[in-house]
């Protein structure tokens, strides 16, 4: 999959994309879904992100600017999905349509476009200042995994010191059902949640709001094509089933979780509020960034036949940098920038992308196009790399020491999440997820 539009020397007319630090440069341009501020009637519109602009698509494709790219044929099954407010439609391209379309939006943004192609282009571009960001797809169903054997041990290791991971980790990707009408775009506030809290084992269980609110680091990535009720996608096809990546921060409120969780597993604790990025960056954009699955141990199980595949195993994998900072309410106050407080690597998950979705419906459940899927916290070996606070402050015991002076076991009232996402390889350009971000309120 790699080819000319992953070219580290490829550069844009639009100036600002050949930053070597911004998130955006042409080999990139991830997704997305918003409306411009400042427009008596603001509309919906599919853009792609490049530099500090994003370029209107749907303009682009009524312009009849990608009309060369798409043989007449093929403009009947591609017009259609541009005329409705959602990249569901976008998802559910056949693949190959997909690369035609990046290619085309690279071709018109590149260095040495002729000055009639920009002229075109260019009223279709909008400062990311501009413009508000929406869920970049209708997400009916939501479903989180917990595929980091790291973090997996260290939870595990808290509560069963003498057997942290279960029997069935290794052979099963773990996931549960989340709610995917509590999803929200980066930047919107959390308010706290109440549930019930029973700490003192010697009491009945008080409805309070949550004390131990934590964040928890994950990748997110969309269902592109789904498939029908009843009908598994082979771990050899699930490529053409994946749209691209996000990043997720599924909330959690540790003391509901531990009181709750029991016989059936996550609830309340975690269905009050999922941020995601506004940003989707496509599986054609990683190439670059494709790695082996997970090494296991000698003496670890291999995975069972429907869920491996040689193309799998040596290109299921994902290097994705992921990073997690806060900005507490007196760090704002008195100027100081956010501190990091973790960063770990995609290459750690246990399983690969491929092998949830595949996992997912093995059963035959009818997977749908925009369905989101994460792949629960992301953690590594050592203790910055822990993708959560339950992990970072080992379940408070070890609070951790903040610039301000102030001390964090678990997140107070407007602390601030920020969580980021690149992908570095020698020899390509570095391309990025771009931000998720949000802030505590008090509980009403």
């Amino acid at each position: 999959m790699i080819n000319e539009t992953h070219d580290p020397n490829l550069r844009s007319w639009v100036e600002s994309a050949n930053d070597p630090n911004t998130d955006f440069p042409i080999q990139n341009l991830p997704f997305c879904m918003f409306f411009r501020n400042n427009v008596e009637r603001p509309r919906e519109s599919i853009g792609a992100v490049i530099g500090d602009s994003l370029i209107d698509v749907e303009q682009i494709i009524k312009l009849g600017l990608l009309d060369e790219f798409f043989p007449e044929a093929d403009r009947v099954s591609y017009e259609p999905y541009f005329h409705f407010a959602s990249l569901n439609y976008l998802a559910g391209m056949l693949c190959a349509n997909r690369i035609k379309l990046r290619d085309g939006l690279i071709y018109l943004l590149r260095e040495g476009a002729d000055n009639e192609t920009i002229a075109a282009v260019r009223p279709n571009l909008t400062s990311l200042a501009d413009v508000t960001f929406k869920l970049p797809a209708f997400i009916r169903d939501y479903t989180d995994f917990y595929c980091s054997i790291y973090h997996a041990t260290n939870v595990g290791s808290m509560f069963r010191p003498d057997n942290p991971l279960m029997p069935n980790y290794k052979y099963v990707p773990i996931g549960y059902h989340g709610r995917a009408s509590s999803i929200v775009v980066s930047g919107t506030d959390i308010k706290r949640p109440y549930g019930q809290n029973r700490s003192d084992a010697e009491k009945p269980p008080v409805f309070i709001p949550a004390k131990n609110l934590d964040y928890e680091m994950e990748l997110g990535f969309f269902v592109g094509r789904g498939n029908e009720l009843g009908t598994p996608i082979p771990i050899g096809e699930v490529e053409e089933h994946i749209f691209g990546v996000c990043l997720v921060n599924d909330w959690s409120a540790r003391d509901i979780q531990a009181w709750e969780y029991q016989p059936l597993g996550p609830f309340l604790a975690k269905n009050f509020a999922t941020t995601i990025s506004p940003y989707v960056v496509t599986m054609e954009a990683l190439a670059p960034f494709r790695t082996p699955a997970f090494e296991r141990d000698a003496d670890d199980p291999q995975p069972l036949d429907y869920l491996n595949d040689p193309q799998n195993q040596k290109f299921g994998g994902l290097d994705i940098n992921l990073e997690v900072y806060i900005q507490t309410e007196k760090m704002r106050n008195e100027k100081i920038e956010p501190h990091r407080l973790s960063r770990s690597n995609t290459k750690d998950l246990y399983w690969t992308i491929g092998q949830m979705l595949t996992h997912h419906a093995s059963n035959g459940c009818n997977l749908q196009t925009g369905d989101l899927m994460a792949t629960g916290t992301v953690s590594g070996k050592e203790k910055d790399e822990r993708g959560c606070l339950l992990e970072r402050t080992w379940r408070g015991t070890e609070p951790l020491e903040l610039p301000s002076g102030e001390q964090r076991r678990f997140l107070e009232d407007g602390d601030e999440i920020i969580m980021k996402g690149f992908c570095e390889r020698e020899g390509f350009r570095r391309i990025g997820l771009g931000e998720c971000r949000g802030r505590i309120l008090p509980a009403e």
